[in-house]
C-alpha cells in the first residue's frame, strides 16, 4: 500500500455535473455546465477553532458534523443544479414564473428545490425505516413463536433488511446514466484527494493513477450508520420488546413507538459512526483492512472511473478549497444563477465584511446594475441570470481590492458624472463642501484657479454650476499629465469650460485670481501604508502623500500665493482631520492675509480652510 505523506482535512462529494470540496475555512464547488465551461463557486465557512465547545466533544461532534455536512451538501447540490444550465439553453420565463416572481417573490427553481428536499427526506424515511420495519413485521408474524416483534432477532432482521435495501438502492441507481455520471464525479473527488495525500502534484495524469476508494467516504459512513444501527436498535429493541409484552402492545401502536425510538437513537448512531470512521481514517495499517473492506466494497459501486473533464473539476474545487484554508484573503465566488435579492445581497455584504471592504459597496453594485434606488433594496425581488452575471462580475473585481468606481469607470460628484481610473483620485463626498463654499463666494466676472485638480471634479463643478447664472473663468492645474487627460475628458463630457494647465502648483500658471481652491495631498507619508487596501494599492500616491506631517503642499501654496491672489480674493483649501488650525498658522506666518476661518463638513470635521486677502 502506498504511504500517504500529506494529511488533509478536505473532503467532498459529487454534485450535479461537478464536485464540491469542503475544508476548514472554505467550500468550493466546480461544475461543468451544459456548454462545457468549468464554473466555480467558493464560499467561506466557520473554521473549527471558532466553533463552540460542543464541536469538540466525541459523539456529539459526529452528530453536528453529520448535520452540517448534510446541509452544506444539499446547498451545493441545489446550487450546482442551477449553475449547469447555460444562458442559451435557459427558456424564456413563462407567465407563471413572472407572476410568481412579482407576487410571491419566489422562482420556480425555489419550489423545485423545496419539493426535492421534502421528497428526499420522505423517501429516505420510507426506504430505510418504514419499509424494513414493515418487512420485518411480516416475517415476525410468519414465525410468531421464534421472532417477537421488537425483540433482538426482530431488530437483527430489520437491520439486515435495511442493509439489503441500501444495496438494492445503489444497484438500482446504476440503471440511470445521469447517476452513473455522478458516480464518476464521486470517483474524481476521491482520486484527487488521494493524489494530494500521496504527495503528488495535482495534474490530470497523476490523479488518474490514484485509487478511487477513500477512507473518509460518505458511502462508508452510511454503511457504518446502517451497521451500527443494527447493534444499537437491537440493544434498544430488546427492552422495548419486553415492554410491549408486559403491556400487551402490538400492531400500529408498537410500530409507532419503535419508529419514534429509532429516530431518537439516530443521532447517537451517527455520532458513533463518525468516531469509528475518523479512527479508521487515521491509520494505513493492513491490520485494519478487514474493518475497512465493507466500505471499500460499497465504494466500488458508488464510484466510477472519471474522464479528464471530471478530474479537472475535482482538481479546481480542491485547489480553491486548499487556497481558502491557507489564505484568508482568497476571495469568494458565486455561481451565476437566478436568485433572490435578499439572499444575494447579504451574501455579498458578508464577503465584503470578511475582506474589510465597505458593505455599502454591495448595495451600490446591486442598485446600479438593477437601476433601483438603494432605499428599495429591502424589497424582495427575483434577480434574473443575466442581472446576476453583471452583479457578480463587478462583485468579484471588487473583492480584489480595486475601488468600486474604478471598476465602474465613473462616479458622481456634485451631480456630475466623472470618469475615474487609477490615474486620478476618486472624488470624495466631503470635497463637495469645498465646491459649495466656492460657489457661495464667486461673483460674475471672477476668475478661479483649481490647484491639484486631479479628475477635474472641483473645477468642473464650479464652472458648471456658476455658468447657470454668472460668467466666470476657471483654470485648473495638475503636475500629472495623465491626470489632466482624465480631467479634460471629464470637462468635455460635462460641457464645462475649464482651461487646463500642466503645472507643479503655480509654476506654469499666469495671472491673478479672485478665488484659488485646492484639495492637495494631505496624508502623512508614514500613514500611507496604513490606509485601506483600495486606497493604498490602487489610488495614485502622488495625490495622497503630503510629506512628513501632511502639510508640505499647504506651505508651498502659502509661499507663492501672494503673487496669484487678487486683492479681495480668497483661498479655500480642503484639509484632513485635525489639520485646519495648523494650516491657518502657516498662512498667517507666510502671508499678509486679512482673516482665516474654518468650515466643517456634514460629519462635523473641520474640512475647509478659508483665507481672505
Amino acid at each position: 500500500m502506498k504511504k500517504k505523506t500529506n494529511r488533509t482535512y478536505i473532503g467532498g462529494q459529487a454534485v450535479i455535473q461537478g464536485v464540491m470540496m469542503r475544508g476548514k475555512r472554505g467550500m468550493a464547488t466546480a461544475v461543468r455546465d451544459d456548454a462545457g465551461q468549468l464554473r466555480m463557486e467558493a464560499v467561506r465557512i466557520t473554521p473549527p477553532e471558532e466553533k463552540s465547545f460542543w464541536w469538540k466533544v466525541p459523539i456529539i461532534r459526529g452528530v453536528m458534523n453529520f448535520v452540517s455536512s448534510l446541509v452544506l451538501g444539499m446547498k451545493a447540490l441545489t446550487r450546482s443544479a442551477d449553475a449547469v444550465i447555460t444562458e442559451e439553453e435557459e427558456a424564456p420565463p413563462s407567465k407563471l414564473s413572472k407572476w410568481m416572481a412579482e407576487h410571491w417573490k419566489i422562482s420556480v427553481s425555489d419550489i423545485i428545490s423545496a419539493v426535492s428536499i421534502i421528497l428526499g427526506v420522505v423517501l429516505a424515511l420510507g426506504l430505510f425505516l418504514l419499509l424494513p420495519q414493515y418487512l420485518s413485521g411480516l416475517i415476525a408474524r410468519s414465525f410468531p413463536d421464534t421472532i417477537k416483534e421488537g425483540g433482538i432477532w426482530y431488530c437483527l432482521i430489520e437491520g439486515c433488511m435495511r442493509l439489503a435495501i441500501f444495496l438494492c438502492y445503489i444497484l438500482f441507481t446504476l440503471c440511470f446514466k445521469s447517476l452513473r455520471e455522478t458516480y464518476m464525479y464521486h470517483g474524481a473527488e476521491h482520486k484527487t484527494i488521494n493524489c494530494f495525500e500521496y504527495g503528488m502534484p495535482l495534474t490530470v495524469e497523476n490523479v488518474k493513477k490514484c485509487s478511487r476508494l477513500h477512507d473518509r467516504c460518505g458511502t462508508t459512513f452510511i454503511f457504518l450508520v446502517l451497521f451500527i444501527s443494527i447493534v444499537v436498535f437491537a440493544l434498544v429493541g430488546w427492552p422495548l420488546g419486553l415492554m410491549y409484552e408486559h403491556f400487551g402492545l402490538e400492531g400500529i401502536a408498537a410500530r409507532l413507538i419503535s419508529l419514534g425510538v429509532k429516530l431518537v437513537c439516530l443521532p447517537i448512531v451517527a455520532g458513533v459512526s463518525y468516531e469509528i470512521l475518523k479512527f479508521l481514517a487515521l491509520f494505513q495499517t493492513p491490520l485494519l483492512i478487514p474493518l475497512k473492506a465493507p466500505g471499500y466494497l460499497m465504494q466500488c459501486l458508488t464510484t466510477r472511473e472519471p474522464d479528464d473533464g471530471m478530474i479537472e473539476c475535482a482538481i479546481e474545487a480542491f485547489r480553491k478549497t486548499y487556497e481558502m484554508d491557507e489564505d484568508p484573503e482568497s476571495p469568494e465566488k458565486f455561481f451565476v444563477t437566478e436568485t433572490k435579492l435578499l439572499k444575494l445581497l447579504p451574501d455579498m455584504k458578508k464577503s465584503f465584511a470578511a475582506r474589510e471592504i465597505d458593505e455599502a459597496d454591495a448595495e451600490w453594485i446591486v442598485s446600479l446594475i438593477l437601476n433601483i434606488p438603494r432605499s428599495e433594496l429591502t424589497d424582495e425581488r427575483v434577480i434574473t441570470r443575466a442581472e446576476c452575471a453583471k452583479i457578480l462580475d463587478i462583485f468579484e473585481k471588487r473583492l480584489t481590492g480595486r475601488p468600486l468606481w474604478y471598476i465602474f469607470g465613473d462616479t458622481e460628484f456634485y451631480g456630475y458624472t466623472l470618469k475615474v481610473d487609477e490615474r486620478v483620485l476618486i472624488p470624495r463626498p466631503e470635497t463637495e463642501e469645498l465646491v459649495r463654499e466656492a460657489l457661495a463666494f464667486v461673483k460674475n466676472g471672477d476668475s478661479v484657479l483649481d490647484l491639484c485638480t486631479g479628475s477635474g471634479a472641483v473645477a468642473i463643478a464650479i464652472a458648471g454650476e456658476a455658468a447657470k447664472d454668472r460668467q466666470i473663468s476657471v483654470t485648473a492645474s495638475d503636475i500629472s499629465a495623465e491626470a489632466l487627460e482624465v480631467a479634460r475628458e471629464n470637462a468635455r463630457l460635462n460641457k464645462a469650460n475649464v482651461n487646463f494647465v500642466e503645472s507643479d502648483l503655480f509654476k506654469n500658471v499666469k495671472g491673478k485670481f479672485n478665488l484659488i481652491v485646492a484639495n492637495p495631498p494631505y496624508i502623512k507619508h508614514s500613514e500611507i501604508e496604513t490606509l485601506s487596501r483600495e486606497v493604498r494599492e490602487f489610488e495614485p500616491h502622488i495625490a495622497l502623500d503630503g510629506g512628513e506631517d501632511g502639510l508640505d503642499f499647504y506651505r508651498a501654496i502659502a509661499e507663492k500665493i501672494g503673487r496669484y491672489i487678487a486683492r479681495g480674493g480668497m483661498v479655500m483649501l480642503e484639509c484632513g482631520e485635525g489639520q485646519a488650525q495648523e494650516i491657518i498658522k502657516i498662512f498667517r506666518t507666510a502671508t499678509r492675509c486679512d482673516f482665516a476661518m474654518v468650515v466643517k463638513d456634514l460629519s462635523g470635521v473641520e474640512r475647509v480652510v478659508k483665507i481672505g486677502f
